[in-house]
């Protein structure tokens, strides 16, 4: 089991990593540096570097002009990402071994395996189809939700107090409103990024200096179709892109009442467990919120939109690892510890373990 948690840290770290270098690639606009998939011009380990090299890659592919820059930014993301994969796999061959088995059900790390397989295939898309909006928004998604059943899998062994058990029972429903709140608004993110629609709205708080400015949310919202184009095959209208960046920012409210109604009960909590999940949470909110407003006022820079695709990261882990603990608590009056220690059954169904012979992955 050791082995296991460490792979399993190790994984965890290296998908935050693997969604800042995507949202780097693509806010770069390297999305497209390597035109095949999963090579680069043909190249397994690094891209065409020297001028035979590079006068091959164009005579191989003379529409797209070699960039060895943006070539090299998608190829360190693809090694990333491929790494991951291979300890995702090894999580997967450990939690199979019946050793494991006995300790917790192989379900999560098998279909984390499925979701990795899944994002392959949507990365490889990404690039033949040429950054079709809804494959580079599920391939975001897909990586987010790397990383969520990740975290689901480090917190589903973590232990609570009997008092914690008792003080967070009442939380559950606005925990599981905010997380849902916040995949959400994932979502519409990954729309705006895909669309190229962060910049449709350049002021704050008003879109375009008005409160209701002009926006077309029904070609704004069709899925399938080409980059920049709408349903009909014409130019995506401003007004559709206006209508995109909208919506995010109307998310983005819900996002601040969910997770901030979260957060104050669990400042108000009676319990020290809560209290510091509560703060930490509110400060992320707020972290978040101020990333996004920055990048409007500043045009977005580089630096502040990778960190605020991280925060949706981040602000996602919170919510889903609380979630997971207070699914954990029992309500007033029904027996929440066994022998003195605090009952904490897997979210995926597992039975319950004795504290003192799992310790905590973190």
């Amino acid at each position: 089991m050791r082995l296991y948690r460490r792979l399993l840290l190790a994984a965890t770290v290296l998908a935050f990593a693997v969604i800042a270098l995507g949202a780097y690639v693509r806010l770069s606009d390297a999305g497209l540096g390597c035109p095949d998939w999963p090579g680069c011009y043909g190249h397994w380990l690094g891209v065409p570097d020297e001028m035979h090299e590079q006068l091959a890659a164009q005579a191989a592919y003379p529409a797209r002009p070699v960039e060895t820059a943006k070539a090299w930014k998608e190829m360190i993301h693809r090694y990333f990402a491929g790494t991951l994969g291979l300890l995702i796999l090894a999580i997967c061959a450990l939690a199979w071994r019946p050793a494991c088995r006995e300790r917790q059900s192989p379900a999560l790390p098998t279909a984390l395996l499925g979701v990795v397989a899944l994002q392959g295939a949507l990365g490889m898309w990404t690039v033949t189809l040429l950054l079709k909006p809804l494959i580079v928004t599920l391939h975001l998604l897909g990586g987010m939700t790397t990383l969520a059943l990740l975290i689901a899998m480090a917190f589903r062994d973590r232990f609570l107090a009997p008092s914690a058990c008792e003080a967070g029972a009442g939380l559950r429903l606005p925990a599981a409103g905010a997380l849902l709140v916040v995949i959400g608004q994932i979502a519409l993110g990954g729309w705006v990024s895909s669309n190229y629609a962060a910049l449709a709205c350049p002021d704050f708080p008003l879109c375009q200096g008005q409160w209701q400015p002009a926006a077309d949310f029904a070609q704004a919202f069709t899925l399938r179709r080409e980059l920049g184009f709408d349903g009909d095959g014409g130019l995506l209208s401003g007004a559709a892109l206006t209508a995109i960046h909208w919506s995010h920012r109307l998310g983005a409210l819900a996002v601040l009442f969910a997770v901030g109604t979260l957060g104050l009960g669990l400042v108000r909590s009676h319990d020290g467990h809560w209290r510091a999940w509560g703060i930490a949470l509110l400060g992320l909110l707020l972290l978040q919120i101020g990333l996004g407003i920055a990048n409007v006022l500043l045009a977005l820079p580089l630096a502040l939109a990778v960190a605020h695709n991280l925060g949706a990261a981040c602000l996602l882990s919170a919510t889903l690892a609380l979630n997971i603990q207070l699914h954990k608590a029992k309500s007033p009056g029904r027996p929440s510890t066994i022998k003195g220690f605090a009952v904490a059954g897997g979210v995926d169904g597992t039975r319950t373990r004795d504290p003192r012979r799992d310790r905590p992955v973190f």
